[in-house]
């Protein structure tokens, strides 16, 4: 990607310290030790966040709120758009992959008549703390609805190239475009809407839904990817291959399990693939409509 021009987002937060698994009252951290071995671990691990946010909202299973109520607090961070020289390289790179989704979401919005409202960055190492509880680096990069935050430890971008064989900047980049893409979902009120419908449901349709909502976002990621005008040749290649790398059904296997679609939460690598391709070849939101029974 031709990033070395782009500008950085000034909307990003460093935490300092480690956060633990504080936050979690009764059950909550069981269900962490459930679900992580299902979704834990590849980027688009929305699926463990809004499952926890689901369980804040109906208020049972112990889940996030805790002392009385309130949700338990975040750790001491960097003001946001802090010292810029206290960042590494890949934070750079990862503040220029931000301000890019900014300018091309910005424009998306502003052509419907909307304005777009940035998510903020919030890095961390190994553990920290996020809106929806505790951050931990096994659960790779998410989306937090109920602070509207982006939590990266930009680690994961090392078991990307070496754990699933997935190297490149535009798979990086990928990685925090997807991320995105459940902001723009919030902001549509497309997570509301299914963290409702979820609620009735039982696990397996529950998790169908949440691949419907995983698939978009790697579609809006390739939105984003197309409308950028700053991807070389190579890159679709890159990100296809991560798509392809991070599928349910690709990591059970690499588990010695087979594979089981019910407990799928991010889709085959097939379906990543797919979707992804889509917004790449098309540039069109539109077009991402995995939620109206896409495939």
């Amino acid at each position: 990607m031709r990033l070395d021009d782009q500008e950085e987002s000034s909307n990003y937060e460093i935490q300092r310290g480690g956060g633990g698994l504080g936050g979690f009252g009764g059950g909550g951290s069981g269900l962490i030790g459930m679900l992580l071995p299902m979704i834990g671990s590849r980027f688009g691990c929305t699926g463990i966040v809004i499952a926890l946010a689901v369980l804040a909202f109906l208020n049972f299973g112990g889940g996030l709120l805790t002392n009385g109520g309130q949700m338990a607090p975040t750790q001491q961070s960097a003001p946001a758009g802090g010292d810029q020289a206290a960042l590494s390289d890949i934070q750079h790179f990862s503040l220029k992959v931000l301000g890019s989704t900014e300018k091309v979401w910005g424009e998306v919005f502003r052509e419907h008549g909307q304005q777009y409202t940035p998510t903020v960055l919030s890095f961390y190492s190994q553990s920290g703390q996020s809106g929806c509880g505790a951050a931990q680096s096994a659960m790779g990069p998410f989306y937090c609805p109920l602070d509207k935050k982006i939590y990266l430890d930009t680690d994961f971008f090392n078991e990307l190239r070496q754990r699933f064989g997935a190297p490149g900047d535009f798979a990086e980049a990928y990685v925090i475009a997807h991320e995105v893409g459940h902001h723009i979902q919030d902001l549509e009120g497309t997570l509301g809407q299914v963290n409702q419908a979820q609620r009735s449901a039982g696990e397996a349709q529950a998790n169908a839904m949440q691949v419907k909502v995983e698939l978009q976002a790697d579609c809006y990621a390739g939105v984003w990817g197309k409308r950028t005008g700053l991807m070389e040749p190579g890159d679709m290649e890159e990100g296809l291959k991560a798509a392809q790398a991070i599928g349910d059904d690709t990591l059970q296997r690499e588990a010695g399990q087979r594979p089981m679609p019910d407990s799928f939460t991010h889709g085959t690598s097939e379906q990543r693939m797919s979707w992804l391709r889509k917004g790449l070849e098309t540039g069109d939101p539109a077009s991402c409509d995995t939620l109206q029974g896409g495939r």
